[in-house]
């Protein structure tokens, strides 16, 4: 009997990816099926900047490898957005392979094993797969509001008291808007979270990837101090999905954290496609108006899903104030959302993110973000249509 080296525990153990697992699921299907399940736009990156690329794809520089830490140029107009529209004037950039590389960056620089660290339902997936890969096992999921699913601060603030075994959590970690939820922290929430971090000595990482996905009037904003950073994507706003750029503001003043950062970096892509920077570099020069076209465009998506998910019951909606997101409550018996997902799909033609990849069973995430208006009426109404049949029969099995 042949005998093989084991795997290693800690990603054995790490949950699996769930669009892995929608991925799998569509091909299985047994009819055509329509997805509001991945985090996508449906836009493609500017014309103008695509046009740039073209003329220095055999420019000799394109095939080699770029500074570790990103482009000059690119880090220079980085730095210079983050005066002008983030309010951020003491921090530090690096450009990394998307904001999921930024984020594994941070926690392998930020975090020991030994470490806790803490996060809000519903969490991110990715974010929560990112600890347990690096052996951060000690994962503290803290409650939201149940109404605007903002994050719990007095349970935050008896969790950074009390620690683990005399320690603090070492970082918590926040994305605002929200992914899955695409619920908006508002500024006195984020500043109370920071200053629970601050007086506790522990890391605040904010993802601000939909930072531009804005809507109701809402202003996104950012938080600057010593123990907080920023992360953010060209991915979602420039339609940039497949280049993989995004970007690390860290605090200039703390000693030792970009040695540390360029450790990671170098292990793992050593930098970042240098076509990509090339591109999102163009990107920036398209300006705000450009962004707010496209994500404008989005208002009207939002709305028709809104009111495909109207068989749940009003409370039962939230989120969608930000980001590319609305998160839904399934009725009470339906706590397996993984199956509820499976039926939809293959009963119906449409894919949703079951809630349970983040933490809350019962629970679903829509995507407005990846269809234009005409396929996403499709979507709403084959969604609508399996909703009112779950809500009323039950999961009627597929035909």
């Amino acid at each position: 009997m042949s005998i093989f080296p084991k795997l290693s525990t800690r990603v054995l153990e790490t949950e699996t990816p769930v669009m892995v697992q929608m991925q799998k699921l569509i091909r299985e299907a047994k009819k055509d099926v329509i997805s509001l399940a991945q985090g996508v736009v449906y836009w493609q990156p500017p014309e103008q900047a695509l046009d740039k690329v073209k003329k220095i794809i055999w420019e000799p520089s394109i095939s080699r490898y770029g500074a570790d830490d990103g482009l000059p140029e690119l880090r220079e107009a980085l730095l210079k957005k983050l005066r002008c529209e983030n309010k951020l004037t003491n921090s530090s950039i690096m450009v990394t392979a998307g904001a999921n590389q930024a984020f594994v960056n941070l926690v392998l620089a930020l975090c020991d094993t030994e470490d806790s660290v803490v996060m809000f339902k519903p969490y991110y997936f990715n974010a929560y797969m990112s600890f347990q890969m690096t052996g951060v096992t000690k994962i503290l999921v803290g409650p939201s509001q149940p109404k605007t699913l903002h994050p719990d601060l007095d349970w935050l603030e008896k969790t950074l008291k009390k620690g683990d075994n005399g320690r603090s959590p070492k970082l918590v970690t926040v994305v605002n808007p929200g992914n899955p939820s695409g619920a908006f922290i508002p500024r006195p929430v984020l500043q109370k979270i920071s200053d629970l971090c601050k007086n506790a000595g522990a890391w605040l990482v904010v993802d601000n990837t939909y930072e531009y996905f804005m809507y109701d009037d809402l202003k996104h904003y950012c938080l600057e101090d010593n123990h907080i950073v920023n992360v953010f994507s060209f991915s979602k706003v420039y339609g940039m999905m497949g280049w993989r750029v995004g970007y690390i503001a860290y605090p200039s003043a703390v000693k030792d954290f970009a040695p540390s950062l360029l450790k990671v970096q170098d292990c793992i892509p050593i930098c970042a496609s240098i076509i990509g920077q090339h591109l999102a570099l163009y990107s920036l020069q398209n300006g705000q108006e450009w962004i707010k076209e496209k994500v404008q465009t989005l208002v009207k998506n939002r709305e028709i899903l809104k009111k495909a998910l109207t068989p749940l019951g009003e409370s039962s909606v939230m989120g969608g104030e930000g980001a590319i997101y609305l998160w839904a409550k399934l009725p009470d018996k339906f706590h397996d959302d993984f199956e509820v997902v499976r039926w939809l799909m293959n009963r119906h033609g449409v894919v949703v993110i079951p809630g349970s990849a983040s933490g809350c069973e019962g629970h679903v995430r829509i995507s407005f973000g990846g269809l234009k208006s005409a396929d996403c009426e499709i979507a709403a109404h084959k969604l609508k249509v399996g909703l009112h049949e779950l809500v009323e029969d039950g999961m009627v099995p597929p035909q």
